[in-house]
């Protein structure tokens, strides 16, 4: 072991080792709230003994030589992986007294956490995807996906009607289960595409459309038959939430919104309450997801509905222009950035 390392560094491994082998007992390593809160005390002891005592790369260096000889059969203690834990600790310096950060950001797995910290600056948006990961079990490539949308940004901003037509709290989880806009960007559908079309492609691709609705949506069917006094009325699509306990009624509307639109969905929502909603579900709850909208209309439109709606565009995939296509990195340089982060086993 060099001579340069610190007079207390033999104690202070020996320390770290009790803990790795205390936690070690009965838990899986990459998920559990004790491993991710050694992570953070390793973590915050690196930050306070390069500021206390001013060593620097080499000590960390000679850390995870150590442990990797102490705990052969274990992953996680490279270089990279303490480094990222001093950045965990730096980024979370409350993690120990905070509840609501060991609940959210404590009980999901390090490589999530590590998307956390390589993707997102605001402490605000990593507790909502750490919170949303928790709840909803999100893989390590779905929290990605949902970083790159922008979640945090739409979650709840769809043009409603929920605060007076539903009572609290149940008009706040309503208003937080839409968004705006929905990226339908696993489409390439042309200007000129039909809402049957669209409605087909939706339908086509529907585990991509219910990852983007969010949680709690189960898919009931498309162009449901409803017999309204003799007449034959067809709804787009047809969805049942979980949490809710109500059925959604979605039309598609392939140009601007317009007025006359929430009457439809008005119509329709009475339908479906009247011939499929049972007792035991809540009112049907519409959703109108259209190409653009004038965000004051829509509010007028709503103003005095008293059926649950909510208002939201949708964005399809762009094509891009040959000068931006060139522009963009090639599948090598994705491969080669994506071989620089530490792999799974060294998390």
């Amino acid at each position: 072991m060099p001579t340069h390392l610190p007079d207390d560094y033999r104690t202070w491994l020996q320390d770290i080792k009790g803990r790795i082998q205390k936690a070690q007992q009965g838990a899986t390593f990459s998920v559990n709230r004790h491993m991710i809160m050694l992570y953070w005390q390793i973590g915050r002891e690196i930050l306070e003994r390069q500021s206390r005592e001013g060593w620097g790369s080499q000590v960390v260096k000679q850390l995870a030589k150590d442990l990797k000889a102490s705990f052969p059969g274990m992953k996680g203690f490279s270089r990279a992986n303490l480094m990222y834990m001093r950045a965990f600790a730096e980024s979370w310096p409350d993690f120990h007294t905070e509840e609501n950060v060991q609940q959210a950001v404590g009980q999901i797995p390090w490589s999530h956490n590590l998307l956390l910290l390589s993707k997102l600056k605001e402490r605000s948006q990593r507790l909502f995807y750490a919170a949303k990961t928790l709840e909803n079990g999100w893989s390590r490539n779905v929290l990605l996906h949902q970083i790159e949308s922008r979640l945090v940004e739409r979650q709840g901003k769809a043009v409603s009607n929920f605060p007076k037509t539903l009572p609290s709290p149940q008009s706040d989880l309503v208003q937080q289960t839409l968004k705006d806009p929905y990226l339908f960007d696993f489409l390439s559908l042309g200007e000129s595409v039909r809402e049957r079309d669209l409605e087909k492609a939706l339908t086509r691709h529907i585990s991509q459309f219910l990852l983007e609705l969010g949680a709690g949506f189960a898919y009931v069917g498309q162009q449901v038959h409803l017999n309204v006094g003799g007449d034959d009325f067809y709804v787009d699509l047809l969805f049942y939430h979980l949490k809710l306990r109500c059925y959604i009624v979605v039309e598609l509307k392939t140009g601007d919104f317009k007025p006359e639109h929430v009457g439809q969905l008005n119509f329709y929502l009475s339908a479906v309450d009247s011939l499929i909603k049972t007792e035991e579900d809540a009112p049907s709850i519409g959703l109108l997801l259209c190409k653009d909208r004038n965000k004051v209309v829509a509010e007028y439109a709503l103003r005095d509905n008293t059926k649950p709606i909510g208002i939201a565009e949708y964005q399809l995939a762009q094509s891009l222009p040959d000068e931006l296509e060139g522009s963009l990195p090639s599948i090598e340089q994705l491969e080669k950035e994506a071989l620089s982060l530490p792999a799974d086993d060294e998390m």
